[in-house]
């Protein structure tokens, strides 16, 4: 067999595309396209207009070297940013920013949702030193009033020593705000204030910001219009709390800058971004044909498949390419972990349908691991873990099944950097091969006034059944609002399962079941 590796020894960093069997030279048509999309890159970074839709750069590039920023002044507010979070987070960990009624800050509570979550996620949870952590990481990312409870609850009489970030580039993000209320509430059944706690990161001027300076938070960071929440992690969105948490944040970055020195080589097979999205392209035949299933074999990247998740079919699920063209492109993410794949779905992987490329992520420091052996004196549970690893590979290239293996040799906040910058301009270029806009989301924007709609017809719903003042089926309810009978009972039942909404089901029967104000039926 001939190998196909990308070595980058002294960065401990390794691309292994041999059973992805890519094959070489590319075809003339699928060079050509490779190139144009490097010198697109180029320009990209250098500030071209890189997201025509809404007529903006594209700069996430610029967060990790300001000094390839288009304008000085980007770059000075870049390093002005990152200074500010080193400080901001001297300032907390040594107790000269303390909370209302306790002596230091223990606890950090994020709220965010998308790339401003996930981000940060994937960092806390990669790079966490466990009670060694300078702030104890926590986050909200949904909507969900269980979920805001339970960790409300895990937090409990610590929230008094919580501080909480808040993270919307417009502020009117329906689930951050609402997650922002509740904790807000949940600041006042102690007595406190949430101002004295609370931090935002947004754009100049949101509502967010507004609302910042009329409670009097303890700081604020920017969010800038050319990046997008899902290359946002190297921004005050993923640096803050990070450095909050003590996590070195200078490696992080100089992880990313260092990946993207060796990304912008404008040779496509000695590009190791190039490369992997020449793979997606050849084993998608172009088209996302195949899902991406990412198995990383460590722990602390059990999230690095969700991450990817956005990153990718936001970045490429697009029904348009740039000439208007419909398309209907994207690459499906799905993933686990290792070894836990194993008794999970790495078997329909080699016996089942033959939809997918496997990404392999794997790690060769085992750290405490090499002085605890296992089973026999020199065998590690590392040395498990490496063997499924290497076995699962094996079984699925037996039964001609692809994957392409990335290593690094440690999982530290250089390495992780790395990560991050190989995936972010491998979704740039791939997007260049397909001609679509990784930079846009219009189905997100559709989703979320779809939602608005919903919640107009709920309040509509509401309004007649407390004018009718009595018992009336979901179905005549919904003939005489003109609304979809179907939307109007899913309404009903869930208001039904409420009691404090004050909605009661008289008589069940389905989708004609009738419904009343908790008054007259009570």
């Amino acid at each position: 067999m001939q190998h196909d590796v990308l070595a980058f020894d002294r960065d401990g960093f390794w691309l292994d595309l041999t059973e992805a069997h890519v094959p070489w030279p590319l075809p003339e048509a699928l060079l050509a396209r490779a190139h144009a999309a490097l010198r697109a890159m180029t320009e990209l970074e250098a500030g071209a207009i890189a997201n025509p839709d809404e007529h903006r750069r594209v700069g996430h590039y610029w967060l990790r070297n300001p000094a390839i920023a288009p304008e000085p002044e980007l770059a000075q507010a870049i390093t002005q940013t990152q200074a500010q979070i080193t400080a901001f987070a001297q300032q907390i960990h040594s107790g000269a920013l303390a909370p209302a009624t306790q002596p230091r800050f223990t606890r950090l509570l994020l709220i965010g949702i998308g790339g401003s979550a996930l981000g940060p996620q994937l960092v806390a949870d990669a790079l966490s030193q466990g009670p060694a952590d300078r702030l104890r990481f926590y986050s909200l990312d949904n909507t969900d009033p269980r979920g805001i409870d339970r960790v409300l609850a895990a937090l409990g009489a610590e929230l008094a020593q919580t501080l909480t970030l808040v993270i919307s580039k417009s502020g009117g993000t329906a689930e951050t705000r609402n997650a922002m209320l509740a904790v807000e509430r949940a600041y006042e059944s102690l007595g406190l204030a949430m101002g004295a706690h609370a931090v935002a990161i947004t754009q100049e001027q949101s509502a967010l910001d507004q609302h910042a300076i009329a409670h009097q938070w303890l700081a604020r960071f920017p969010m800038w219009d050319w990046v997008g929440g899902r290359t946002s992690v190297l921004s005050a969105v993923g640096l803050l709390p990070a450095a909050l948490q003590g996590i070195d944040t200078h490696a992080l970055i100089a992880g990313a800058a260092r990946m993207d020195e060796i990304t912008r080589n404008d040779s496509p097979r000695d590009n190791p971004a190039m490369r992997l999205a020449l793979a997606w392209h050849h084993l998608t035949d172009g088209k996302g044909t195949k899902s991406m299933v990412v198995l990383p074999y460590r722990d602390q990247l059990g999230l690095l498949s969700r991450y990817l998740q956005q990153l990718v079919m936001e970045s490429l699920g697009k029904t348009l390419d740039l000439d208007g063209n419909t398309v209907h492109q994207g690459l499906s993410v799905y993933g686990n972990k290792g070894s836990t794949d194993q008794h999970a779905y790495v078997q329909q992987l080699r016996d089942g349908l033959d939809n997918f490329f496997v990404v392999f992520v794997e790690t060769l420091d085992d750290l405490q691991d090499k002085v605890h052996p296992v089973a026999a004196p020199d065998v590690t549970a590392g040395d498990y873990l490496f063997g499924f690893l290497e076995g699962t590979r094996s079984a699925l290239s037996a039964q001609g099944r692809h994957s392409l293996t990335i290593t690094t040799a440690k999982l530290d906040a250089h390495a992780l950097g790395m990560l991050i910058a190989l995936f972010e301009r491998t979704v740039g270029l791939y997007a260049h091969l397909i001609h679509v806009n990784a930079y846009h989301q219009p189905g997100v924007e559709a989703g979320k006034r779809a939602a608005g709609e919903v919640l107009k017809t709920q309040r509509r719903v509401i309004d007649a059944l407390r004018e009718k003042n009595t018992s009336v089926s979901s179905r005549e309810l919904a003939d005489a609002l003109g609304e979809d009978p179907g939307t109007v009972w899913r309404i009903l039942r869930r208001l039904a399962a409420n009691p404090e909404r004050k909605v009661v089901a008289t008589e069940p029967a389905g989708m004609d079941t009738r419904y009343a104000p908790g008054d007259v039926a009570g």
